[in-house]
């Protein structure tokens, strides 16, 4: 049984790898938080010319026609560096969503202006439920003029404060996941007001409300009423593609702990030496290892079109409580270290406890994977 990467995949991994280095060292990760945008316009030109916005797209719509698994590879660096910015929210939720639901006059247009880095967008789903299902959408879209009329309050939207597309999905009649639609709203558009959250991850999520915006029927992407199974496809792409960002911080923290363990003395000896750190270093050892495996199954499945519903779900549910496990792991070794802003341990830290929810928790997860296995729901 081969589990390692293609040669290509090889290839993309270490260019990735030496280019992030250079151009998205830590001191540009903590400025980013601070930054009002939380992106360089300089690195986002230069991650097009690489071709990593159009990575997954394909040639015909302006993209490099990569994988699914391929874009996971290169999330997984992403993840390793702490990559601040709008990719995650542009390419796998937006673009995925234009892909899934576009008609062919728009996967081009938009599709292409991602690819060049010319076009920065986001989906907006999530509400004040936080909620991933269909039937706590209450944003609605009422039928008017030709057009639609948007009102409601979308909350958690990553990037909107420096989108120029957002991908918004309301509700235009029906209940759960009938009569869901999805539409293409200008952030700048007259009754959208946009107001950034204060995070534990310093990353850039907002709350944006819809008061009374008007969209023409140009805007909807698919057919009206039917984009709920389009989001559910776009979920589960976008849960493996956080576990890959997950894995990559997880073996960076794993190989910060194990260096920082060779080099600090204690009592005359290396406190790698100790029983207790190194059992905290091999429990962290085999939650990354853990958590890339069923990662990379879960993301070649997808990759290969086939139906992984359960291996999705096991996917995020493990490595969602692994990386916050191992990372809290991280700063018992570490200790007072750790927890001060100068290290790079609490941005690790931080973005576990962030990505843990993202996309749903452990029990959201494991709740599916239940199902799955043919267990009835709950009382």
């Amino acid at each position: 049984m081969d589990l390692s990467l293609s040669e290509d995949q090889e290839m993309l991994r270490k260019m990735a790898r030496d280019f992030l280095a250079n151009e998205c060292p830590k001191t540009l990760v903590r400025e980013m938080e601070e930054d009002e945008k939380g992106y360089s316009p300089e690195l986002w030109a230069k991650m097009a010319e690489q071709g990593w916005t159009g990575l997954p797209f394909p040639e015909k719509y302006g993209g490099v026609g990569y994988s699914f698994l391929d874009l996971a590879v290169l999330l997984e660096e992403m993840g390793r560096a702490c990559l601040p910015g709008p990719y995650f929210s542009t390419v796998v939720l937006a673009g995925g969503a234009i892909m899934e639901a576009g008609s062919e006059e728009q996967k081009q247009k938009l599709l292409g202006e991602i690819s060049e880095g010319k076009l920065i967008a986001t989906l907006a789903l999530t509400e004040p439920s936080a909620s991933y299902k269909a039937n706590d959408i209450q944003v609605t879209a009422a039928a008017e003029g030709g057009g639609h009329v948007i009102n409601g309050t979308k909350l958690f939207v990553p990037d909107a404060n420096v989108a120029d597309v957002m991908v918004v999905v309301a509700r235009t009649g029906g209940q759960g996941a009938e009569g869901l639609t999805l539409f293409l709203v200008d952030p700048k558009a007259s009754g959208v007001s946009i107001t950034q959250l204060k995070t534990i991850a310093s990353d850039k999520l907002c709350e944006v409300t819809f008061d009374k915006v008007k969209v023409g029927q140009d805007a909807v992407l698919g057919e009206v009423g039917k984009g709920w199974p389009m989001v559910e496809t776009v979920l589960q792409k976008a849960a493996v593609a956080k576990c890959a960002e997950m894995v990559g911080g997880a073996q960076q923290v794993l190989e910060m702990t194990v260096n920082y363990s060779k080099e600090r003395v204690q009592f005359g000896r290396p406190i790698g030496s100790f029983q207790a750190i190194q059992h905290h270093c091999a429990n962290m050892a085999i939650d990354v290892d853990g958590s890339r495996f069923i990662s990379y199954q879960a993301a070649w499945m997808l990759s290969e079109g086939m139906p992984s519903t359960k291996e999705v779900a096991m996917a995020k549910s493990w490595t969602s409580d692994a990386y916050r496990r191992l990372t809290a792991l991280g700063h018992q070794v570490h200790g007072g270290i750790g927890f001060t802003k100068d290290h790079d341990m609490q941005l690790y830290y931080r973005r576990a406890k962030a990505a843990e929810v993202t996309f749903g928790d452990g029990d959201f997860h494991r709740d599916v994977v239940a199902s799955e296995i043919g267990l009835p729901d709950p009382a």
